[in-house]
């Protein structure tokens, strides 16, 4: 394995560190991204070099009891296992990542010929609004701070700037969101978050993820 690595170029050992440091941070990566100056989904130089290296991946992870996937069909490669770093979510992002996979669960029934979904600001509070668990609609400031979150972690990317948020901007949900509970699942929390009067400021995130779909 270490042959292999030192036997290519410079740049291309750089990039394959890039790759196993995104994937150690937020456990995907995308095969396309949507390039706001173009207007287009543009693919991703980091799925590319991961694609082309896949096998050396699977075995460097390996060492540590992660498994390396890809989904070619949703367009996205993954690792699970091991001790994968989860970040903590606000209470509203956790809220807005589950009514995400909602969204793109319903959404994808109708319009399979696309791995990605679009939908609105306002359809993801409407939605959320549906389970009683925002009892109000969210400050902007708190908004934009979530979207700016999820983006972060590209499950989502909002067509317009976060400085012009509001109820009518777009949002492109990435394949990724699969890695969310399923459907019923996810209703089952939404119900159990809209009980509960006083939740944490953080909620993990982690143990509502499972197994990308093969």
């Amino acid at each position: 394995m270490i042959e292999y690595f030192e036997q290519i170029t410079q740049e291309e050992q750089d990039m394959l560190t890039e790759v196993i440091q995104t994937l150690l941070r937020q456990t995907y990566l995308l095969e396309r991204r949507y390039d706001r100056r173009t207007g287009r989904m543009q693919y991703v130089k980091e799925y590319r070099t991961c694609s082309k290296h896949l096998e050396f991946l699977r075995e460097y992870f390996a060492i540590a009891g992660i498994t390396l996937k890809e989904n070619a069909h949703m367009g996205v490669i993954y690792i699970q296992g091991g001790q994968v770093w989860a970040e903590k979510l606000s209470r509203l992002a956790t809220i807005y990542l589950l009514v995400l996979k909602l969204i793109y669960d319903e959404q994808m029934a109708s319009v399979s010929s696309s791995s990605h979904i679009v939908t609105t600001l306002g359809a993801i509070n409407g939605k959320a609004g549906e389970f009683g668990v925002l009892k109000s609609l969210p400050s902007v400031t708190e908004m934009r701070r979530t979207i700016a979150l999820l983006k972060k972690y590209q499950m989502i990317e909002p067509l317009e700037a976060l400085e012009e948020i509001k109820e009518e901007t777009r949002i492109i949900i990435y394949p990724c969101i699969n890695a969310v509970l399923m459907g019923d699942e996810i209703r089952k929390l939404l119900a159990t978050f809209g009980e509960e009067e006083h939740l944490g400021d953080e909620t993990a995130i982690q143990s509502a993820f499972e197994d990308l779909s093969e």
